[in-house]
């Protein structure tokens, strides 16, 4: 299993992420196939148009979607590439933001769920794990935004967002208590809460991989409840979500599955 493998990094310190593995944590790496919504559906998957360079110094703005990332200039759409599409997506953000620091990932290397990928990282703000294959939902590549902004390769501030606006560093304590129980999993103790919260539901089940499916649950198929009381049946979802300490926005990811059902 590849989706989500990359690890859901923590910010820390001087800003740079740091990957964890430890309990659930490895688990939700692990992929799991989303359910349909009637309310949370991603875009339709964008078609690639060349665009200019003129075009993309003007971007202001990148917004992570479920299954595309958006590049606006003034609430203008400039492109939209698909993460689908590997090529592409590291190609315009070399464009706009320069020659990022690259590493390259063997299986496993990172841990149990982490397949091959060359993983490009701007700024320590947006980083893209361009996968060597397919993830099982079709994805290329997994994103990863650890902080609200990054520089240009002209040294403009481009704003770093996710679906309506939400931005690490935001307080998301009101979409967390609106959040239906099966787009939020509480991830912390009593002492320390964390949530991942699901914002837009995408990579829908292409049916190949059915049979792969279990029963969701907090780790796994053991039909356990969630760690906010809820119960465990039904498939977990799959999308755009963030990651909080307490209730701070501190990553914002796709895809990156919630109540993941199964190992890799």
């Amino acid at each position: 299993m590849t989706i989500g493998a990359v690890a859901l990094a923590l910010v820390v310190g001087n800003g740079q992420a740091v990957v964890h593995w430890s309990g659930q944590d490895a688990d939700r790496a692990a992929a799991a196939e989303p359910t349909a919504s009637a309310t949370r559906t991603a875009d339709p998957v964008p078609t690639w148009r060349p665009v200019s360079s003129g075009a993309l110094k003007s971007v202001d703005a990148v917004e992570l979607r479920a299954e595309s990332i958006v590049f606006r200039s003034d609430d203008h759409t400039v492109t939209t590439v698909s993460m689908r599409d590997a090529k592409h997506t590291v190609s315009v953000l070399n464009r706009i933001l320069g020659t990022p620091a690259r590493t390259q990932t063997a299986v496993g290397d990172a841990g149990r769920c982490v397949p091959a990928s060359t993983t490009s990282t701007w700024g320590g703000a947006i980083r893209v794990a361009a996968l060597a294959e397919p993830g099982t939902a079709g994805n290329r590549v997994e994103v990863r935004v650890l902080r609200d902004h990054v520089r240009s390769r002209l040294g403009a501030v481009i704003e770093l967002s996710g679906p309506d606006g939400v931005q690490v560093g935001d307080d998301v304590s009101e979409q967390i208590d609106d959040a239906p129980a099966s787009d939020r999993e509480s991830l912390g103790s009593d002492d320390a809460q964390a949530w991942q919260l699901l914002l837009q539901r995408g990579w829908t089940d292409d049916s190949d991989h059915a049979d792969d499916r279990g029963t969701a649950g907090h780790r796994g198929t053991d039909g356990a409840k969630g760690a906010d009381g809820d119960g465990a049946d039904g498939d977990g979802a799959n999308g755009v979500s963030v990651l909080t300490d307490d209730s701070t926005v501190t990553v914002i990811g796709s895809p990156m599955p919630i109540r993941p059902a199964r190992g890799c």
